[in-house]
């Protein structure tokens, strides 16, 4: 007996995708909709897909989609690790092992993330991959999703590979706008520390010895602070944003998880009251403008 076809692939994205509403991913529920969750346009723009290739895939017209783009589409729509396995195995692709490092947010994650309205607010994976970022975050620092998929990373950013030094030889750039820390060395150990730490908790992740392997061999810095071996967790800063359109905003940056997969939520406030938090505001308003070539600090 063959699986009925409410059961494959494309018919499972449209199920998931009708049952999201519009509420969970901080979209307004205006009269005029048709269905009760996503349209198929607002969950190729939250997953960073073609609208073309989400109707292929919902048609059963493309069906074998790339593990980056099933673990996208994940994340969009907000599925259990449960959720997530099966849709890894319906695109015949093998579902990330426990002790692998997950760019997977829960939807318990996800409902508070969408709640933070325009705050500015990133997640990060266990190795520092940037795999999340709202309106406030892109309108804040310029938008992730101008920079390849493979370089969101703020470790690569931090500590910049010489050009044919290993994979990872360009520059991460995850903020177009100059950004100032109050303790740039604080932050270069608290980083290598946090990447120690997830090296004990994910020790057979291969992207995770990628990243390292070509931060040790092409950045001085970073080996000198790897070989000092010590262990810890980036939690918080202070930063200067030079914003083109606000000018100088100073921020707080604050680091938190979310438990056993080591998702780090990364978000900046300014004082309230403060005219920092007013050119926060401004900031968003105008959302980012043309980008600045300068890489992340």
């Amino acid at each position: 007996m063959s699986i009925p076809p409410a059961a494959d692939l494309g018919a499972t994205i449209r199920i998931w995708r009708d049952r999201l509403p519009p509420s969970a991913v901080a979209l307004p529920s205006g009269r005029a909709r048709r269905a009760a969750g996503l349209r198929r346009e607002e969950l190729a723009d939250l997953a960073g897909v073609s609208v073309d290739y989400l109707v292929r895939l919902e048609q059963g017209r493309a069906t074998t989609p790339s593990a980056p783009v099933v673990a996208a589409l994940a994340r969009a729509l907000q599925l259990t690790v449960a959720e997530r396995d099966h849709l890894y195995r319906l695109a015949r692709l093998v579902a990330p092992a426990d002790g692998m490092i997950s760019d997977h947010i829960p939807p318990g994650v996800h409902r508070v993330l969408s709640r933070l309205g325009d705050t500015a607010v990133a997640v990060f994976a266990a190795d520092w991959e940037l795999v999340w970022w709202n309106r406030g975050w892109a309108a804040l620092l310029g938008d992730p999703a101008e920079v390849s998929p493979r370089l969101r990373n703020f470790a690569r950013g931090k500590f910049p590979v010489a050009a044919g030094a290993g994979a990872g030889a360009e520059s991460a750039r995850l903020a177009h706008w100059p950004v100032i820390e109050s303790d740039p060395d604080g932050v270069e150990h608290a980083v290598v520390a946090d990447l120690r730490r997830a090296t004990g908790r994910f020790p057979k992740d291969p992207r995770l010895a990628a990243l390292i392997a070509d931060l040790e061999a092409g950045n001085a810095r970073f080996a000198e602070l790897w070989a000092a071996g010590v262990v810890g967790a980036h939690r918080e800063d202070h930063k200067r944003i030079e914003h083109p359109s606000v000018g100088a905003v100073t921020v707080n940056c604050d680091v938190l998880g979310d438990g056993d997969t080591e998702l780090k939520i990364v978000v900046m406030t300014a004082a309230p009251g403060s005219e920092d938090e007013t050119k926060l505001r401004l900031a968003v308003i105008a959302g980012a403008a043309a980008p600045a070539d300068v890489p992340i600090s």
